[in-house]
């Protein structure tokens, strides 16, 4: 599937798997391998609109995929499994509410969580790993670990120039995200006309060197510029990621205030590019 695009070979790939019988996390493990994908998910339909999902790397499990969610549900609509409406994901981070409308896939992420803020000398660390100045910083925007049920690092840069001028450095990224505790980097900057924001997105930790669209990704950043009143309340955000690897997608989103807090739903479209059957 490909997924936050409404056409084949755009957007972020990922393999949705549908198996008819139950599999082991190694052999999962071996599939998602074989395709290659940076997230293929497994799914099951459970009844009463509950659908579980397992979420696996070239590398291993993972407890939740943005975008390889937005591609199941669309997978499951798409063959007449489910039809519009509300539904439940029941995820390794959680039961996660996901809202399906025509093409559009609306999903719940995990309660936003600000985990860490990156001191100056983290800070610059983290910048010149992709060859860049810790003066491309903007001002008043601090580089911090954020979860809406991944850890990501948010990274802010002054401009698209500067986004598009990141070189990562894999090796010290990969240290980084496994001394912080997190699953990659989420780089963006202020966006222009219909977009909220620039993003790229790297998690060499899990054999992901950079990523095209992630939703829990800009779903931790519609809550890092929440906090600095950037975005506000029931408006939708539009995120453009993926121009490095010429995939650019459109991850949206949208922020609603609770009585416990603040609730972030990512959505997008999801089209199927391929279909087979692995014979295991």
């Amino acid at each position: 599937m490909d997924a936050f695009s409404a056409r084949i070979f755009g957007g972020n790939q990922a393999g949705v798997v549908l198996p008819d019988r139950p599999l082991s996390d190694e052999l999962m493990r071996q599939i998602a391998a074989e395709f290659k994908h940076s997230e293929t998910a497994f799914v099951s339909t459970e009844g009463d609109n509950t659908v579980g999902i397992k979420y696996f790397t070239p590398a291993g499990e993972v407890d939740l995929c943005g975008h390889a969610t937005i591609a199941s549900f669309a997978l499951l609509r798409s063959l007449g499994i489910i039809g519009d409406g509300c539904h439940t994901a029941r995820t390794r981070s959680g039961d996660l509410r996901i809202d399906v409308e025509g093409d559009t896939v609306w999903m719940d992420m995990a309660p936003p969580k600000l985990l860490r803020i990156m001191n100056v000398e983290e800070s610059a660390e983290l910048y010149r790993a992709y060859g860049l100045s810790p003066d491309v910083r903007p001002e008043g925007l601090a580089a911090e670990i954020i979860s809406t049920g991944l850890a990501d690092i948010m990274l802010p840069v002054q401009d698209h120039e500067t986004l598009m001028a990141a070189v990562q450095d894999e090796r010290v990224v990969t240290e980084l995200s496994r001394r912080y505790d997190c699953v990659g980097v989420h780089m963006f900057c202020p966006g222009a006309d219909a977009y909220t924001a620039y993003c790229s997105n790297y998690a060499p930790l899990y054999d992901i060197p950079e990523e095209c669209a992630t939703g829990t990704s800009n779903g931790a950043l519609t809550y890092y510029l929440f906090r600095r009143g950037i975005v506000r309340p029931g408006e939708e955000n539009v995120f453009l990621q993926g121009e490095h690897m010429e995939r650019p997608s459109e991850i949206r989103s949208r922020l609603f205030s609770t009585e416990d807090g603040v609730t972030i739903r990512v959505g997008g479209r999801a089209v199927m590019s391929l279909r087979c059957e692995l014979m295991i």
